[in-house]
């Protein structure tokens, strides 16, 4: 497996430090996906059964629709082992918990006539990706939070298989997890499918949920018509971690995130050359036992050796990762001063699968340095806020002076007088 090694100053002199994603230069892609979206605006569900045949391999029959029908949905726990049902609830309620604590409390900026509402959306839509896999854990990680929140309707679009079939666990979870319908929609249609509505799919106010480059590219596409939870990249860990780390448990945890994609991201920094070497050793070495080898050989790692925790903590901040994990002496220490990233596991034992699935934190978080400034997804993806202003004559004679300089200035003089006009 090819590795690529750097010291701090080398790391930052490389354009991988610089950018990791970019949608620009996927041009023919995103002239692809905007056809798409055009398309199924402009023709619904006609466009629907035209893209699902192209790109699915299946359509509904004229007159049948794209949903599950209710009870397959209803069933679908009926078809998996009891262990793998007990593992989606014990998931299901443990991300629920977490994600109970997220909700707002009402503000207000110290008296009744001015506060903010937090309301949730009428209608929220998530999409599980197919293709490689299927994600039963995105379901819960996408619709548990919108349900949290007080969403009246949750739908979900998802790949289907050439047959027109939902994998039994994906129907399960969305059962778990509250959804209200599941769609058998995948890529880019589904996506615009749910900003826009056709003739079988309603219109959601929020989309939510990772996917392919063509699903990232659709979300910034129909971005406005609908809101979106972000434009995700591949996925990435980074593991900050001293001389006193076991190589094997880091190797572990970079071929875990490395086996999604091969556009992922694996990352070690470190400042001890004696780990640098034996965790690339063991990276090796465990390749040979993992079914998804060559996908994490094609897959992005680097090693960077920094002169000190000090230093390795400022590579981290720069590069913003979505998953970070900390292996020291001081793990708790230098967790604190972290500023970006998407989720911080800190500990030896704290490894990023646990995260991806049962702990109950959320999985879907920032990729590609969107740490930085964005959040994980949360109960605050589905909640809009909302000002209101209950004012009377009073609030008007305090306000008046300062809001008619302020109007002067900007040549606003339909504003000076709105306020004029109530003190006549």
């Amino acid at each position: 497996m090819t590795v690529r090694r750097f010291d701090a100053a080398a790391w930052r002199q490389s354009p991988l430090s610089r950018g990791r994603f970019d949608l620009a230069g996927f041009g023919s892609e995103r002239a692809a996906v905007a056809e798409i979206c055009a398309l199924v605006r402009d023709e619904g569900d006609a466009a629907l059964r035209e893209l699902g045949l192209r790109f699915d391999g299946w359509a509904p029959a004229q007159g049948e629709g794209f949903e599950v029908a209710r009870e397959e949905l209803e069933s679908s726990s009926a078809g998996l082992p009891a262990a793998d049902r007990s593992a989606l609830e014990f998931a299901a309620a443990r991300i629920r918990d977490f994600h109970e604590r997220q909700l707002p409390q009402p503000a207000s900026a110290g008296r009744a006539s001015m506060r903010m509402v937090a309301r949730p959306v009428a209608r929220a839509g998530v999409y599980a990706p197919g293709g490689r896999a299927a994600y039963p854990s995105t379901v819960l990680m996408t619709a548990i939070p919108a349900r949290v929140a007080g969403v009246a309707e949750v739908v979900l679009a998802t790949p289907p298989r050439r047959d027109g079939s939902v994998p039994a666990a994906i129907l399960a979870a969305a059962r778990i997890a509250g959804v209200d319908a599941v769609y058998r929609v995948g890529g880019a249609q589904a996506i615009a499918a749910l900003a826009y509505g056709t003739e079988s799919i309603p219109r959601v106010d929020v989309v939510a949920g990772p996917g392919n480059v063509y699903v990232t590219l659709a979300k910034r596409e129909v971005f406005g018509a609908v809101g979106v939870d972000g434009i995700a990249g591949p996925t990435e860990v980074v593991v900050l971690a001293d001389d006193e780390a076991r190589p094997d448990f880091v190797a572990a945890d970079l071929a875990a995130q490395l086996e999604h994609d091969p556009m992922a991201w694996g990352v070690l920094v470190t400042d001890s050359e004696r780990l640098a070497a034996r965790a690339v050793e063991e990276l090796e070495d465990l390749l040979g036992g993992l079914e998804r080898a060559e996908i994490i050989r094609q897959a992005n790692c680097c090693v960077i050796v920094a002169r000190d925790m000090d230093e390795g903590v400022r590579i981290v901040d720069d590069f913003a990762p979505e998953h970070l994990l900390i292996v020291a002496a001081d793990a708790e220490s230098l967790a604190s001063r972290v500023r970006n990233a998407g989720a911080i596991f800190v500990g030896p034992y704290a490894t990023v699968p646990l995260g991806d699935y049962t702990a109950g934190p959320n999985h879907t978080l920032p990729t590609s340095g969107a740490a930085r400034y964005a959040s994980p997804l949360g109960v605050h993806t589905f909640i809009k806020r909302t000002n209101i202003l209950a004012l009377g004559r009073e609030d008007v004679e305090t306000l008046r002076d300062a809001t008619l300089r302020l109007a002067a200035l900007e040549g606003l003089g339909g504003h000076a007088h709105a306020v004029e006009v109530r003190l006549e």
